[in-house]
């Protein structure tokens, strides 16, 4: 029988002391750190990285040690995530947008830039952001599509198991559109779904998870994207993954 102090010592290595206001994120961390090792992820496309918080995240608590590709349109805040990226050999950042084409297109900064996008703000089904996406300034950004970069990376990393991870404002579905056929290359995804939706011609929650699903693939989880607004339920985060396959 092992001894009860040994027993104690070996349960705490497990236990960390987290913040209340940081609780909604453990479910996430949790779920991407299994899931990663199940399906073998050996690349991570960030969209929408704002200052690289995910990539910190994947890094610090899911363990994940390969390539991160981010993509950031702000200019302002592509400065401060390639400052974030230092150090990192293995993380790898561009100032563009994502999107269904190729081409420009106006890049709306909100007073809370972490709510800035390609699409227009608006209050119809929630007023709750009202402050936080009001505009700031508008500008003019590079649009790519995945299809572009995923070739583009995969002739360097040579990876052959993805990760797609959308967090764009709005703008989710239509990156998924604009990787063609090769969003079938991704064996994950991670996307934010819309429940009330405060960005002009959105796609609706349940017209984005139709669309990953008729792509094959397969709900794992929810996880909460932010704190607050109980009991309202704004948005949410789906995680979603390929048939394993060896």
């Amino acid at each position: 029988m092992e001894n009860p102090l040994r027993l104690m010592l070996r349960k705490l290595k497990y236990l960390r002391v987290i913040d209340n206001r940081g609780l909604y994120l453990l479910h996430e961390q949790s779920h991407l750190r299994q899931l990663f090792e199940l399906l073998n992820i050996d690349c991570v496309f960030d969209v929408g990285a704002h200052t690289g918080q995910y990539a910190k995240m994947i890094r610090k608590y899911v363990g994940y040690r390969g390539p991160i590709i981010s993509f950031e349109p702000n200019p302002d805040i592509a400065t401060i995530l390639r400052k974030n990226a230092r150090g990192d050999n293995d993380w790898f950042v561009e100032e563009v947008a994502l999107g269904a084409s190729v081409g420009q297109a106006t890049f709306y900064v909100t007073a809370a830039n972490q709510m800035s996008s390609l699409l227009q703000p608006q209050t119809s089904e929630t007023d709750l952001f009202k402050e936080h996406t009001a505009i700031m300034k508008k500008v003019l950004v590079n649009v790519s599509t995945l299809e572009i970069e995923l070739a583009k990376f995969h002739k360097s990393l040579r990876f052959r198991r993805p990760f797609l991870k959308m967090d764009s404002q709005g703008n989710d579905l239509d990156i998924a559109v604009g990787a063609g056929a090769r969003l079938d290359e991704f064996v994950g995804l991670q996307s934010e779904l819309a429940i009330k939706r405060i960005y002009a011609n959105a796609p609706s929650y349940d017209d984005a998870l139709n669309f990953y699903q008729e792509k094959g693939f397969i709900l794992s989880a929810f996880v909460p994207n932010n704190a607050g607004h109980f009991p309202y339920l704004i948005e949410t985060d789906c995680i979603m993954f390929r048939k394993v396959t060896a």
